[in-house]
């Protein structure tokens, strides 16, 4: 028989032990990578937060190198779309996306055309695991490289994020798609309202189509259809200062404040993230211009990253996916004239009706439209919802009629 090994005495073990760590620490970022060592892709939202000494740190492309690829990619006559070509502000955007310490599990991150992929590198080295959905065929061949050197991070999707669930049936053809399909084949379960955010939605609204666009996502949020089938899916939209400016205004705001800012109060937790000035974005045009839109009454000299989060709480009280649309077109309504008496407005719905109500709500009866705030928008409309007087309003038969005529 062997006899016994000489023990290595304390300072052999503390070698034996650093070595074994160095050891471990240099294999980790391989390990990461192997399949047994990832979720399966089935829930993609539910894979925990990667340890940041696993992280892959991707090589970010110049502002210069990015400039030239959009260029180069750029059709004849393309739809105008901007990019983050500087790896600076792709860091910033991206901590200005960081919310604090996870609390389970993070959701799956859904970023809207890529393009040069600057962000979508800075996603990556955070330890986000991106989707990401480009629009255009030119931009997918770098982006599908860098999906096939990363082992599961990162899914390339052929897809317009803004052309999701268009009006009609039948069949389509890429990149126009139904969320049903993506989400299925992306894994990505259904979950209840009440439950954490399972999806986080990164991009640029279109801007030919922005104020479009913010109805849609209105429309469909409040019918928990489209994309809001799966939950509490959270925009973090760049949109233009002046749509900013709507989309925060307070009551007595009368330029600002208007039907879209009552709705989206009503329905999302609203945070300013960041602001740039429109020069630090990449265009695709060929004449590199800017391409700011114009604005005569609100300012408009930024783009403003905005984090849209729906509440909890929004399909409580009265609030339904049934009677939804009816509190869109009341808030409309109400809100065509901002300087009418809101009395007025609602007399004419239900004739002698409205003193009665204004009453029981504790709302002023001289108050004009425009200086109702939403969450006395929402109180209004649960009271209608429960009186007999407005249960055969006008109103709630155009509702049907009005919703028809939508075209987005």
């Amino acid at each position: 028989m062997l006899g016994a090994l000489p023990s290595p005495g304390p300072t052999g073990r503390r070698s034996a032990l650093a070595a074994l760590g160095a050891a471990a620490a240099a294999l980790r970022p391989f390990l990461c990578g192997l399949p047994g060592c990832r979720a399966p892709r089935r829930g993609l939202g539910q894979e925990p937060r990667q340890h940041p000494d696993s992280r892959l740190q991707l090589r970010l492309p110049e502002a210069a190198a990015a400039a030239r690829l959009v260029l180069e990619r750029a059709r004849p006559s393309p739809p105008l779309r901007r990019f983050i070509a500087c790896p600076d502000l792709a860091r910033a955007v991206r901590a200005s996306l960081e919310c604090g310490p996870a609390r389970g599990p993070e959701p799956v991150v859904l970023e809207c055309e890529p393009g040069p992929g600057v962000l979508t590198r800075t996603l990556l080295n955070a330890g986000a695991r991106v989707v990401a959905l480009e629009s255009d065929r030119a931009f997918l061949p770098d982006l599908q490289s860098l999906e096939n050197s990363l082992r599961g991070q990162l899914e390339v999707v052929y897809c317009d994020f803004f052309r999701l669930d268009p009006l009609g049936c039948g069949s389509m053809k890429p990149p126009a798609m139904y969320s049903e399909k993506l989400f299925e084949n992306l894994g990505i379960l259904a979950v209840p309202w009440t439950a954490d955010v399972p999806v986080k939605i990164i991009g640029f609204l279109p801007q030919k189509k922005e104020r479009n666009t913010l109805w849609k996502f209105i429309f469909v949020m409040y019918e928990r259809s489209s994309i809001y089938r799966y939950g509490r899916i959270e925009l973090n939209m760049f949109v233009s200062e002046k749509e900013y400016k709507v989309l925060t205004a307070k009551p007595g705001e009368l330029r600002s404040y208007q039907a879209l800012s009552v709705l989206w109060q009503t329905a999302c937790e609203i945070q300013l993230l960041h602001m740039e000035p429109w020069s630090s974005f990449l265009t695709n045009s060929k004449t590199r211009g800017l391409a700011i839109p114009k604005s005569m009454l609100l300012p408009n000299d930024h783009l403003c990253l905005v984090r849209m989060t729906p509440r909890r709480n929004l399909f409580t009280g009265g609030m339904t996916t049934t009677n939804s649309s009816t509190f869109i077109h009341m808030v409309k309504q109400c809100l065509t004239k901002r300087k009418s008496k809101l009395i007025d407005k609602l007399n004419s719905w239900s004739p002698d009706s409205g003193s009665k109500l204004l009453r029981e709500l504790e709302i002023p009866e001289n108050i004009i439209t425009g200086n109702l705030y939403p969450e006395e928008y929402r109180r209004l409309f649960e009271a209608m919802e429960h009186s007999k007087e407005f249960s055969q309003s006008w109103l709630y038969d155009e509702v049907l009629e009005n919703n028809r005529n939508i075209n987005f």
